[in-house]
């Protein structure tokens, strides 16, 4: 049952730190720089540890000078393995103390535990003591030693140490220090943590069961929910059997390893979640309507309305002077320009401008576009992950004005562009002129032969008076097919135009959202499935 429980325990361990490293991967930026750091030191500091021996648990004890942590660590090896007294510090140096050393080497290497400094329990001291094979006991130096050197190897193996021993003397068990620096770091980790009351027999039964009380009141308020108190004498053995029974425990069951790694897990990931307070999954991608919004307002930014208007009215004017009767073309050169009476000719110049690339679309308006997309989209993010779908869309948005021109110089069309039914039609109604002005030289000759008699005709139908009229005929009926031919063709130029600003700002458009795609909506959409995986390795590193 052990084994089963210590795989299934690895494998759950394991899984929430491939989410701890998802974290620190897509955190930067995100994140407080101080959560990402020490994110990537515990999952260092489990890999290193989940490669090394897992049949071997390391036991740390820990306290401040004179508390009596040598003696105990003495007491539990059976040897007078760390020298003890009342100089201070007593332990300058780490001592560790190993039972079963195969396979323990690498581990202390990782431990830094010197070689002068590593102890091995002969087999023939092992016997009696079983349950203790794999245990590797440190005798840290004192945590409030004045030498520069112990305070922060001891700090380094309280973090390294699968199970800490938090080794109190009745003078001191409230001490400020330890329980600043150490305890209150280590909230949640009651599996892990064992409290020793040492110098027992220098109180009475009464005084000994009113200190590891208040002790034990004293741990909750901090944060310890099942603190284990476990009361002993260094100096008369007394508890120390005990306590070897709870080192045993943990060193059977070969988890507190992977205990203490995930107490780690549980408090960073809560200081996490305590930095993101409120984290909901997102939709990763743009919806079609925000899509079409954030299109319509770079249309506007980029002027393709008002420049799609402009084309139609200038398509309008050329025309008067392809499509137009002719002879009503002619009698208008007596009145004012039509293009300026349309006041037109700045609309042309802009128009060539816009061609030429002279004018762009307007940054602000812009940057309000992209804007208005990022913040509709990330309505109950956190602030931060709010700010990176922001910076996020505007990552390009000194490019957009410049793109937009560009798009529109191309699909602008050449101002002098003429279609090609206007040729046809201005070949017939030149034709219609043409007949017109014969029919007015029949009808002279008519009348000059016919009429005045000034002289013998060329040809008799040149002279004959009886086809005046339908001469005349002919001639209004050439002037009503013109004039019929000039307004339906106004017609068709009112339907031409409209069909060229449409295709105009159905380009336009389709260029302008593909733009979009690439500058604005792509970039938004990779930040907001960043989001969305940074929310679901959260929710993964939580048991």
């Amino acid at each position: 049952m052990t084994t089963v429980s210590t795989a299934e325990t690895q494998h759950g361990l394991g899984s929430r730190l491939a989410a701890l490293a998802k974290i620190v991967e897509l955190g930067q930026g995100r994140v407080d720089p101080a959560l990402i750091t020490e994110a990537a030191q515990l999952l260092l500091r489990a890999g290193d540890r989940l490669k090394l021996s897992s049949d071997h648990t390391v036991v740390a004890l820990a306290g401040g000078t004179g508390s009596g942590k040598s003696s105990l660590f003495n007491a539990i090896s059976g040897l007078e393995l760390s020298p003890t007294g009342a100089r201070r510090p007593t332990t300058a140096r780490t001592h560790a103390c190993v039972w079963g050393i195969d396979g323990a080497s690498p581990l202390l290497d990782w431990l830094q535990i010197q070689w002068r400094h590593r102890f091995a329990r002969a087999s023939a001291l092992d016997r009696g003591e079983s349950q203790l094979h794999g245990l590797i006991l440190l005798d840290l130096p004192d945590h409030d030693s004045i030498r520069a050197l112990t305070d922060p190897e001891a700090h380094r193996l309280i973090q390294l140490a699968d199970l800490v021993v938090w080794v109190l003397d009745p003078q001191k068990y409230a001490d400020a220090s330890v329980h600043r620096r150490y305890i209150a770091e280590l909230t949640g980790h009651d599996a892990v943590t064992v409290f020793v009351l040492n110098q027992a027999d220098r109180l009475t039964s009464e005084e000994r069961a009113e200190c590891a009380g208040d002790l034990e009141e004293l741990l909750r308020r901090e944060g310890v929910a099942r603190p284990r108190v476990v009361t002993t004498s260094a100096t008369t053995g007394e508890g120390v059997e005990g306590l070897k029974a709870v080192l045993a425990e943990s060193v059977t069951a070969r988890r507190a390893a992977y205990q203490r790694l995930e107490a780690d897990l549980d408090r960073l990931v809560a200081r996490l979640a305590k930095d993101l307070p409120e984290m909901l999954r997102v939709e990763p991608a743009v919806d079609g309507a925000r899509r079409a919004a954030l299109v319509d307002a770079l249309c506007d930014a980029i002027g393709v309305s008002a420049l799609g208007e402009a084309m139609e009215n200038v398509y309008g004017v050329r025309s008067v002077s392809w499509v137009g009767w002719p002879y009503a073309r002619w009698a208008g050169r007596v009145r004012p320009d039509p293009l300026k009476s349309l006041r037109l000719g700045a609309v042309k110049d802009d128009i060539r401008g816009l061609v030429g690339s002279s004018v762009t679309a307007q940054p602000a308006e812009v940057d309000n576009a992209v804007t208005a997309l990022s913040d509709g989209l990330t309505a109950g993010m956190p602030e931060q992950w709010r700010d990176g779908v922001r910076e996020a869309a505007r990552s390009r948005s000194a490019e957009v004005p410049g793109a937009l021109s560009a798009e529109l110089a191309e699909v602008a069309p050449p101002l002098d562009r003429v279609p090609g039914w206007w040729w046809l039609l201005k070949i017939w109604q030149y034709l219609l002129v043409v007949m017109f002005a014969a029919g007015v030289a029949w009808a002279g000759a008519i009348l000059a032969y016919g009429v005045f008699k000034a002289g013998r005709p060329p040809a008799e139908v040149l002279g004959d008076v009886a086809l005046l009229p339908w001469v005349g005929l002919m001639m209004i009926s050439v002037l009503g097919l013109g004039l019929f031919s000039a307004m339906a063709s106004r017609n068709f130029v009112v339907l031409g135009a409209g069909r060229e600003r449409d295709r105009l700002e159905r380009d336009m458009r389709r260029r302008v959202d593909l733009l979009a795609q690439d500058m604005v909506v792509q970039p938004v959409e990779r930040e907001l499935n960043r989001y969305n995986d940074f929310f679901g390795a959260m929710a993964a590193t939580r048991r």
